[in-house]
């Protein structure tokens, strides 16, 4: 019988070599498929992948920055640690080969790896520091600077406040830190940004800042090649919902150092983006849209936002115990599956200025009318329409399954998974409701309803 293991061999070492590392002599290896090993213990090794930031040459040595799991505590040779927050901590490794031909092909071979992964080398940010209980600078300043300066990434930053300007100097790197006094900064910014100085955009805030890049960002005249530049978010708002449901899908918690981890690493994940329209305006959506309820929380809890997410909860009890109800109608195409549900109507194209028309993007975009993209090219009337009429206490419409850091509002709603493609989820809540706590959150919800698919949605007031 073969031994356990014979049919998955180790990979074949990219180089092999004895090197000083923790005092003594000792091989250390660099794996073909990126993992560096050295011998003694458990958990002697690191992924270049997933845990190494960047690597250095000091002289006759070489220092690999590595961003581990906090149960990374007994690997030996470590040598120093700061934590990185949220379960992870810096440390690195550092060994001294013995000869200069040794160390220049450690050197090639490292850095050789490292550049294979595609990771970004230039990113622009965008902070908002009144996000949430304003700790956005200090996450900048504490998490993801230092981070991001280990890996070798460069960077400027766009500051979203109502301070003067300010310029920072730090080492090799140079920031330049512009800041404004006017709402939708950032959308302007992203519409106007040269983005081939960058790999991609960094979003230091919570969701309403992403919000504002995308629609940016579509509203280009280069809008089919500004949309695939990578957007990266760090969790330093209110709501948080885009990482949480982007971190949670891989099994890593929201927090600023995984969130960090990730952009470093490069990794990249599509998702659909809604058109909204109402009346003569438009603008575009990739998290949620909500009416009733949920947006009143949202909105009117403004006046708590001192208190950073929990205004939300604090604000979500007043008006459960005091619910307001809105007449109207909802229609919509349903996904498959949910056919059923509502009643059949037809689509009249005859809306008035205050109800809200939202499209899912699906195949090709619409003929260009005006500069930037003009939603998805869709014959709404020749589709299936289904229809509720109310009265409501709220409809909350979702792309992702998270809509805050602690409100799993659509599970099911997976990003990237072929079976939900152009589909969200949406709650539909009316005024014949239970109570029920929900990660934290109490709702009202229409009894025995439940959470629909669809590909088109309409709202109109009565």
């Amino acid at each position: 019988m073969d031994p356990p293991g014979a049919d998955n061999p180790p990979p074949a070492p990219a180089i092999s070599d004895r090197v000083l590392i923790g005092g003594t002599v000792a091989p250390v290896t660099l794996t073909a498929d990126g993992s560096l090993v050295w011998p003694g213990g458990r958990h002697r090794s690191l992924s270049l992948e997933e845990e190494v930031l960047g690597v250095d040459a000091e002289g006759p040595r070489i220092r690999i920055k590595a961003l581990v799991d906090d149960g990374a505590g007994d690997r030996a040779c470590w040598a120093g640690s700061k934590g990185g927050g949220g379960g992870l901590v810096r440390k690195d490794v550092v060994f001294e080969p013995l000869s200069e031909e040794s160390r220049r092909l450690w050197c090639d071979k490292l850095r050789g790896c490292l550049d294979s992964l595609d990771r970004p080398k230039k990113l622009f940010i965008l902070l908002n520091p009144f996000g949430g209980k304003k700790l956005a600078p200090k996450t900048l300043a504490n998490v993801v600077k230092p981070l991001l300066e280990d890996a070798g990434i460069q960077f400027d930053i766009q500051g979203l406040s109502f301070t003067s300007c300010l310029l920072i100097a730090h080492a090799k790197f140079f920031t330049a830190i512009s800041e404004t006094q006017h709402q939708f900064h950032a959308k302007e910014v992203a519409r106007s940004l040269d983005l081939s100085k960058y790999d991609g955009i960094v979003c230091v805030s919570g969701d309403g800042i992403l919000v504002e890049v995308v629609n940016g960002l579509l509203e280009r005249e280069d809008w089919e090649a500004a949309i695939k530049v990578p957007i990266g978010m760090v969790p330093a708002g209110t709501g948080n919902g885009m990482v949480k449901s982007l971190l949670d899908s891989v099994g890593e918690p929201c927090t600023a150092s995984y969130a960090t981890l990730a952009i470093i690493r490069g990794h990249k994940k599509s998702l659909d983006v809604a058109t909204i329209k109402q009346g003569d305006a438009k603008f575009f959506s990739i998290l949620m849209l909500s009416w009733g309820l949920v947006a009143d929380i949202d909105i009117e809890s403004e006046k708590y936002r001192w208190m950073g997410s929990a205004r939300l909860d604090f604000y979500a009890l007043q008006r459960i115990l005091h619910l307001r109800r809105y007449s109207g109608r909802i229609s919509f195409v349903p996904a498959p599956g949910y056919e059923t549900h509502g009643e059949p109507t037809s689509y009249s194209g005859n809306f008035g200025g205050k109800d809200i028309v939202f499209e899912k993007s699906e195949g090709s975009s619409a003929k260009v009318e005006g500069q930037g993209y003009q939603g998805p090219d869709v014959k709404l009337e020749e589709l299936s329409w289904r229809s509720i009429d109310g009265p409501f206490v709220s409809i909350w419409l979702h792309n992702v399954p998270w809509g805050g850091e602690d409100i799993m509002a659509a599970p099911d709603a997976k990003e990237n998974k072929v079976i939900s493609q152009s589909v969200c989820k949406v709650h539909i809540f009316t005024s014949s409701y239970s109570y029920k706590q929900h990660h934290h959150i109490l709702w009202a919800e229409h009894k025995g309803s439940t959470i629909k698919k669809c590909r088109y949605f309409i709202r109109q007031l009565r």
